[in-house]
């Protein structure tokens, strides 16, 4: 179940960070862009945490 959960959240981050970065660009606002790159790179973060939860949440 926390593989669900932290592959949804992943998903949540990367959407919102994408556009965060896009308006960020759009706007020549560097920070906001700056901040959607962070948050993509928590979203994949946790996608990879989901992934090996579900891996070996089983044989743990």
């Amino acid at each position: 179940m926390g593989e669900m959960i932290d592959k949804a959240k992943a998903a949540g981050n990367k959407v919102a960070g994408s556009v965060k970065e896009q308006v960020g660009k759009a706007t020549d606002n560097e920070r906001l862009e700056a901040e959607g790159k962070a948050q993509k790179l928590k979203g994949t973060a946790q996608d990879m945490a989901g992934s090996v939860k579900g891996a070996f949440g089983e044989k743990i």
